[in-house]
């Protein structure tokens, strides 16, 4: 069983701006009968499984169009999900906290999504699924481990995620192996929180590995952003592809 904990030092702080050439298709879906939309690419040749992606709380933008992009072109089906709803997607800050909140606060609603956006990934590809989420998505991910009805998941991985775990909830004894990539420099999600979660799992048996990057701040993978950190982004994505190609 694999218990790791890496700490990387970052030396070089490069931004780069941010560009999307699609090479998948927008998916409309209902849960619940309400519809969403999210994004499907297909793996560039034969596919080794699927990804699921959930978003941050900027809703489902071109930064996960992106990443599901990239992890075509790696040989995955990449499914990126939309949980606030098609035509959703708050411009100001006011209105992210308050699309987030609501979620936080109605967790089953926050499940019927996931598990729905879920079904219609799995619609998409058959594969093994691995999830992982950014920021807000990287906390609807353990929301959805927690569940424990996801059926046969074979990872999850959060970056730059909120990893707090709510009153009256636990992760299931047969929780899947878990890569946490987490800034150092986060003051949003502190070390504090991620030593909660690692005791957690630890006393739950689960299989799981830490990264965390020196230097970086919370959502240090957004690509041009003042946030971005380079060295961070590269090595929580090699990471990532190890985690896949382990697990799935």
């Amino acid at each position: 069983m694999k218990k790791l904990v890496l700490f990387f030092v970052l030396g070089v702080f490069i931004a780069f701006p941010f560009q999307s050439i699609q090479a998948g298709e927008s998916i409309d879906y209902t849960v619940n009968g309400m519809p969403y939309e999210g994004y499907g690419a297909h793996a560039s040749g034969p596919s080794k499984g699927l990804v699921l992606i959930i978003h941050d709380w900027d809703g489902l933008t071109d930064y996960e169009v992106k990443r599901a992009d990239m992890l075509a072109e790696l040989g995955y089906d990449a499914f990126a999900l939309d949980i606030y709803g098609k035509d959703n997607r708050p411009q100001t800050t006011e209105a992210k906290k308050a699309a987030t909140g609501s979620l936080y606060k109605d967790r089953e609603t926050m499940r019927e999504r996931l598990l729905g956006s879920l079904a219609q990934a799995r619609m998409f590809s058959a594969g093994k699924t691995v999830v992982m989420g950014y920021c807000f998505g990287g906390a609807a991910t353990l929301e959805l481990a927690r569940s424990g009805k996801a059926g046969t998941i074979a990872g999850y991985t959060t970056f730059h995620g909120g990893l707090a775990t709510p009153e009256g909830q636990s992760y299931p004894a047969d929780t899947p192996p878990m890569l946490v990539a987490h800034g150092g420099a986060d003051t949003s999600v502190t070390m504090k929180d991620v030593a909660s979660l690692t005791e957690q799992l630890e006393a739950n048996g689960t299989s799981y590995e830490v990264q965390v990057y020196s230097g970086a701040p919370h959502a240090f993978t957004v690509f041009g952003s003042k946030r971005y950190r380079q060295v961070a982004d590269e090595q929580s994505w090699e990471a990532f592809k190890d985690f896949l190609a382990a697990n799935l």
